[in-house]
């Protein structure tokens, strides 16, 4: 052991350099190539604890393991807060405990199985818990380590094969490497020669890609609209300084044709733009708003409108009703939904229904278990309580050109990318993103969120036009680039002209083949570090019966 291993502050500096360096390299901040030895002090961290004869080396690897993920979702996620602070903490707290299981299970594999096999699975493990915190009920993929590259988009253009766990095996390879370098006694320098090409390949061959893309499909006018309604004090109806419906909307619609020409296709309004109270959808088309709508679009010919919405429908049949299902007295079974609209000018409408919903706010993940924890629910946007959703990807298809379909992505949504992909199989030749960032206040969280944006365009090949109710609305071309954006709390409209491309991605095609994959390999890994665990632990009545004969004889 070594003067600074035995050093008691090495250990909790090793854990915090970790969660700084990792904190330093994420979006949007331009310095991801940070992320590439961000790991590596939490490794030596582990070495030293590994090394050590003292008991109770797990306890003491699982506190500061836990104090480095901790720290980093503090540094990177702190904003969280700023909606709700008892579940900004809830959120940090949990989340840096949930990444501890892949973190245990390489120590005990590593124990188990030996050096090799244990490093080897540390990305494994990694990399299948990042597939595993995209479907469930806790889902909170924010730190996904292939995010930390949305704002270089250029580095990542092989994205469109790999998806963003892509860049999460790029991350853990160099990491690695660069710690096995370290750690070697050699002391030729062609040690790092390894850790060198693995950074410097992925990044020529993104290079590569991105130079020799040119984007696809048909060109079309889209407008993208920033009311810039403050949702805590004016979007909805008991907030202090509350703005009539009616205001709002004609803000939209003012908004709206400050930029629409004749050759406008799809005017973009936020996330729950169309707010007065529920709207049902049985009797949208009768009701004030569809009217206003309708002579709003009659007014501009060819141009049709996707919108935020919140709606609900009824069950008449209340042993059809969902698990999501409300109820009341006098009406009976109904679902609310935070919602897409998409409105044509002869009064057709279709709505798509979000279904990737924010634990805490919109539904309550596994009630039975949690429910002791509603006290801490997340006001990250949308609208309280459980949502409804739908199975399957909804898309938004123009009357009179069936080449301009759009995704209607909504707000949380953006950040999944397997999840945005099925919206493209079913046929979106573009993304549209409503959204409401103004819940995180001037923090870090609405940038990264319109940076993440970035990587869903690169992974299907999709233009990106993307409507927010205040910062950052703006245009994304194919390859990732941001093309046009709007200031951070100010009204705007934006017009831009954007590709709608029908080919599909390797990525698309196939989803996430990294993470189901690495699943795998983590079950097997666990079933062979349990093998190895009892078969080479000697149980005590055998050595006390070699012990009896040794004496006999």
């Amino acid at each position: 052991m070594s003067k600074e291993t035995n050093n008691r502050f090495y250990l909790p500096l090793l854990a915090f350099l970790s969660a700084f360096l990792l904190w330093l390299g994420w979006p949007v901040k331009p310095l991801a190539f940070v992320l590439f030895i961000g790991w590596v002090p939490f490794l030596l961290l582990e070495k030293a604890i590994s090394e050590k004869t003292a008991p109770k080396r797990g306890r003491t690897f699982f506190k500061y393991a836990y104090l480095t993920l901790l720290l980093w979702n503090i540094f990177t996620t702190y904003w969280v807060s700023y909606s709700t602070l008892g579940g900004g903490i809830a959120a940090v707290v949990f989340n840096a405990l949930f990444m501890m299981m892949p973190m245990m299970a390489f120590f005990w594999t590593k124990r188990a199985a030996g050096r090799a096999i244990g490093y080897l699975s540390l990305p494994i493990y990694w990399i299948a818990f990042e597939q595993f915190h995209l479907n469930w009920d806790l889902s909170w993929p924010w730190l996904t380590l292939g995010n930390g590259f949305a704002s270089l988009p250029s580095w990542v253009q092989w994205y469109e094969y790999t998806g963003y766990l892509g860049g999460s095996v790029w991350v853990w390879a160099v990491n690695l490497l660069v710690f096995f370098a370290l750690t070697s006694p050699e002391k030729k320098k062609s040690k790092w020669l390894s850790p060198a090409l693995t950074f410097i390949l992925p990044l020529l061959l993104s290079f590569f890609i991105g130079s020799r893309y040119q984007e696809k499909g048909e060109l079309a006018e889209v407008v993208v609209v920033q009311p810039n309604v403050d949702p805590y004090k004016e979007k909805f109806e008991g907030g202090e300084g509350y703005i009539p419906f009616e205001q709002q909307f004609a803000r939209l619609i003012t908004l709206s044709e400050q930029q629409i020409t004749p050759n406008t296709k799809f005017v973009l309004w936020p996330e729950t733009s169309i707010s007065n109270g529920i709207n049902w959808e049985e009797n949208f088309g009768l009701s004030p708003v569809s009217y206003a709508l309708r002579d709003f679009l009659n007014r501009h010919p060819g141009v049709e409108l996707v919108s935020g919405i919140t709606s609900a429908r009824l069950y008449p049949d209340s042993t059809k009703r969902s698990s999501t299902a409300r109820f009341h007295e006098q009406i009976g079974y109904y679902d609310v939904y935070n919602a897409g609209l998409h409105f044509k000018p002869s009064g057709q409408h279709e709505f798509y229904h979000k279904s990737k919903l924010v634990p805490g706010v919109e539904k309550t993940p596994y009630p039975g278990v949690f429910k002791a924890l509603k006290m801490f629910a997340i006001d990250l946007g949308g609208i309280a309580g459980n949502m409804g959703t739908q199975e399957t990807r909804a898309i938004f298809q123009h009357s009179q050109d069936p080449k301009l379909v759009g995704a209607p992505v909504v707000c949380y949504e953006s950040i999944y990318g397997e999840y945005v992909s099925e919206y493209v199989r079913n046929g979106a030749s573009a993304i549209f993103i409503i959204t409401n960032d103004a819940w995180w206040s001037d923090s870090p969280g609405y940038k990264q969120h319109l940076a993440y944006a970035s990587l869903r365009a690169i992974e299907t090949r999709r233009a990106v036009a993307r409507s927010a109710n205040t910062g950052i609305s703006g245009f994304i071309d194919q390859k990732g680039e941001l093309l046009q954006r709007s200031g951070w709390w100010v009204p705007a409209a934006m017009r831009g002209q954007i590709r709608f491309n029908q080919e599909q991605t390797f990525y698309t095609r196939h989803g996430e083949l990294i993470g189901h994959g690495t699943q795998w390999l983590a079950l097997g890994l666990v079933v062979l570090a349990v093998v190895l665990r009892f078969t080479r632990r000697t149980p005590k009545n055998v050595i006390n019966t070699h012990s009896a004969q040794r004496t006999h004889t």
